[in-house]
């Protein structure tokens, strides 16, 4: 009986000891920089005061493909990074290869800019190879550089082969060395060295040993469908709900996501549980003229398909007031009198916010200073617009604020 003890103790210590190793969550120092760079107020002394909190795992916090501010997007070493600073739910994108296996990549054409492939033998695959950019005789531009590389032009076996880099081209470059090497500033190259690239399933069996909930994006095909004459988008949506099921993976700890709402129709009505929590992400608002109204008279009709997560960029759920403060849109309003949970899309996407943010806050520019601001606008998206979760290049900044929070 002693010995039963003492092996079931040890069992419970190792159980422990592999829980901890789990939830050891390392925000770094970004976030404190971020909170110390705040203008003064009442928001400001309540994050500071978190400072020397323990954090721990946020299912607010969503790794967008992993934590691309510095690693290579999509690769396991940025999944990796975005656990382990406490993102709750991290994001595949799915796309297609040659031969019809699923891989995480944001679109099924950017692996020239996303992968080091112009520089290995199989850049002769590409659909574009690279081409330089021409100039005149006085120097002006008038060509820009350019290729095209997909998924769909290459085997599973050879996209594996692959390796991750910043996502970046120089389009103004007469050299392949000049096109890949274009990082932006306020981006990195230091983790940049290895950048291994993940298969669909095997991303679904990381995320298992990672502990965290899964968000895959289902890819708009950049090829025609049905592609090979046979592979529909049917088959294609079908096909990656396959590989959770194979996997074991729970429904309920995967958020299907597409900007197609017939892909969210399609899950809604042949894998209703996993339909039931499918996220709409919604990019009409800015791609139709008057695109905003009329996603907001849609909000209905969409709740009314059984579509539960609705999720827009930021700038969309937020405007200013007469007095340049930030607030809800009237877009984030008729979503929550429509009850449809909010997602966002995405913090520390775009660099330094002194000069406005860039796209991702043109609706509150006016209001923006500094880098600290951010935790303004994630306030008031948690607090006002009340979001579920939010995507982010950089999970630990959201961490942050949820663990603070409470969220």
């Amino acid at each position: 009986m002693v010995k039963l003890l003492k092996v079931t103790f040890g069992l419970v210590l190792a159980f422990i000891s592999f829980a901890n190793a789990q939830e050891n969550i390392q925000l770094g120092v970004r976030p404190y920089y971020l909170v110390n760079d705040m203008d003064e107020s009442s928001l400001k002394k309540e994050l500071q005061l978190c400072v020397d909190k323990t954090p721990s795992r946020t299912f607010f916090s969503i790794g967008h493909r992993g934590a691309p501010l510095q690693f290579p997007e999509h690769t396991r070493e940025s999944y990796v990074a975005a656990a382990k600073m406490g993102a709750g739910i991290i994001e595949c994108d799915v796309a297609f290869t040659k031969d019809k296996e699923l891989v995480c990549r944001h679109s099924q054409c950017d692996l020239h800019t996303t992968t080091n492939i112009l520089a290995t033998p199989l850049a002769s695959k590409c659909t574009k190879e690279f081409t330089p950019a021409v100039y005149d005789k006085n120097g002006k531009l008038i060509k820009e550089a350019s290729a095209m590389c997909c998924t769909s032009d290459i085997t599973l076996a050879e996209f594996k082969s692959l390796k991750g880099k910043m996502d970046a081209s120089n389009k103004t470059a007469t050299t392949l060395e000049e096109y890949m090497d274009a990082t932006a500033s306020f981006r990195t190259d230091l983790y940049s060295q290895n950048g291994t690239l993940v298969s669909h399933k095997e991303s679904i069996e990381l995320f298992k040993q990672l502990g965290v909930k899964m968000t895959p994006e289902l890819k708009t095909p950049s090829v025609k469908m049905p592609f090979n004459k046979d592979y529909t988008q049917e088959d294609y949506a079908q096909q990656m709900i396959n590989e959770y099921k194979q996997a074991g993976v729970k429904p309920s700890d995967v958020f299907v996501q597409s900007f197609n709402i017939e892909d969210i129709k399609y899950w809604i009505k042949n894998e209703p549980k996993f339909g039931l929590q499918a996220v709409y992400l919604d990019d009409d608002v800015y791609n139709e003229k008057d695109g905003m109204q009329k996603q907001i008279a849609k909000m209905k009709e969409f709740s009314k398909m059984g579509i539960k997560y609705i999720a827009p960029p930021l700038q969309i759920l937020v405007t200013l007031d007469e007095n340049k403060k930030i607030v809800p849109s009237k877009y984030a309003l008729e979503a929550q009198k429509q009850n449809m949970g909010i997602i966002t899309w995405s913090i520390e996407r775009s660099g330094p916010l002194k000069n406005g943010g860039g796209w991702y806050y043109s609706s509150i520019k006016d209001a923006i200073n500094n880098d600290g601001d951010m935790y303004e606008l994630i306030d008031v998206l948690a607090q006002k617009v009340k979001v579920k979760a939010i995507f982010s290049d950089w999970p630990a900044t959201i961490t942050y604020y949820a663990n603070c929070k409470g969220l």
